[in-house]
């Protein structure tokens, strides 16, 4: 009997300690499940709040490039027309050294229409420097020279300047 008994009373433990371990079992899996649910909410919170900072970010990013390709654009037609003046004006003045070169005769009509356009480009280097003269009457006029070498410096500082103006800034 009294192995029936031990049966019965190893029976009965079995059956406490399995209804112990399910009760612990179902607290830990409630107490789990409620900070689990908590840090995730936040996470969450800080996710959007992560996300709403880099999409305005990115907004602002996109508005500020929007603006630099405007400005390179604006820049790029200053800088188109800036270079056509520039060519006429060295084309006029390339012409007037030619016609100088080879002795054109001053009382042409072409001449005169040459040298009336170009003279106020011409007018602050006129006598600087001396013509040089041949004895066929060739005339290689040097301050025209010298004036076209002093445009071109000009044209490529306000080309300089304008790519400044127009580059993109880069952030690093």
């Amino acid at each position: 009997m009294s192995d029936n008994k031990v049966l019965v009373d190893e029976a009965r433990r079995t059956a406490e300690h399995q209804r112990v371990r399910s009760w612990v079992q179902r607290e830990v899996d409630t107490e789990i499940e409620a900070a689990a649910d908590r840090p995730v909410q936040e996470e969450s919170r800080e996710v959007e709040r992560a996300g709403a900072k880099l999409r305005s970010r990115a907004v602002d990013e996109a508005v500020g490039t929007e603006r630099e390709v405007a400005r390179g654009r604006h820049t790029a037609r200053v800088a188109q027309f800036v270079d056509y003046a520039f060519w006429l004006l060295y084309g006029l003045l390339g012409i007037r050294l030619v016609l100088a070169l080879i002795g054109a005769r001053p009382g042409a009509g072409f001449v005169q229409a040459i040298q009336a356009i170009t003279d106020p480009l011409y007018a602050p280097f006129r006598g600087m420097l001396p013509n040089l003269t041949t004895e066929g009457g060739y005339t290689l006029v040097l301050p025209v020279l010298f004036a076209i070498f002093m445009y071109l410096l000009l044209h490529l500082a306000v080309r300089g300047l304008l790519r400044l103006i127009g580059e993109r800034r880069t952030h690093v």
